[in-house]
């Protein structure tokens, strides 16, 4: 599922921008300008990162991700042993930190219905999610500069012998202080209708402005202009 987003490289992977942003708009309907071809600051979707680590380890009852790096086209990235703790490096830099506890499942069809569906859900919380979540406290992201950082994710499973998994999202928080603040998505995994485990993202966003409604829409506009045309 993952082979047309990467290449290897002796020990090492390397993601192009065309991977990349292949990934982001194909995969996760992820439309952020840094994940664009031509950004002038390219950057490699989380959620890459993500799925990868899940496709070379598998899926652990207990999984936190600390995204530490911005992994671009030049970076090119040593994924160590498994174990219970290991950092995802390129050139010595941490651009990843996992840590996993628990069991632990390999069985493909778990790892894809995992993958699908987190990056689906993952991708799409801008605008949707995130402008209503903000609006809430007449606060918006600068239109100018949207910056919404992608922090960390955790994922918990209370049982790992399913082969098909659904997400349905949960209720989101958002808080902040001054220009900065903090928003946590949160979401419940589902097997045949049973909850069998749960996740939240964090992420950082910074430029926070006074909400203005001609502005919001404007953004709005842009983004689906941009995923009817890109």
């Amino acid at each position: 599922m993952l082979s047309q987003f990467y290449q290897q490289e002796g020990d090492q992977v390397v993601i192009s921008r065309q991977q990349g942003s292949e990934f982001a708009k194909r995969v996760a309907d992820d439309f952020n300008p840094l994940h664009d071809v031509d950004a002038k600051k390219f950057c490699v979707p989380g959620d890459l990162l993500f799925s990868l680590v899940l496709a070379r380890y598998g899926v652990s009852e207990n999984m936190h991700f600390t995204f530490a790096g911005m992994v671009d086209e030049t970076s090119k990235l040593d994924f160590p042993v498994g174990s219970e703790a290991f950092d995802i490096t390129s050139d010595a830099k941490v651009m990843l930190s996992v840590k996993c506890d628990g069991e632990n499942n390999a069985c493909q069809s778990l790892v894809e219905s995992l993958t699908k569906n987190y990056v689906e859900f993952s991708g799409t919380t801008f605008p949707h999610v995130i402008i209503p979540l903000m609006a809430k406290q007449q606060v918006m992201i600068n239109p100018a500069r949207p910056m919404v950082i992608y922090e960390s994710m955790a994922i918990h499973l209370d049982r790992l012998d399913v082969k098909e998994l659904k997400l349905e999202a949960d209720t989101p928080e958002f808080n902040y202080e001054g220009k900065r603040g903090k928003i946590i998505l949160r979401f419940n995994l589902f097997s045949e209708g049973v909850k069998v485990g749960r996740g939240e993202k964090h992420m950082v966003v910074s430029g926070i402005r006074a909400y203005c409604q001609d502005m919001v829409d404007g953004l709005i506009a842009y983004y689906n202009d941009r995923k009817a045309t890109l």
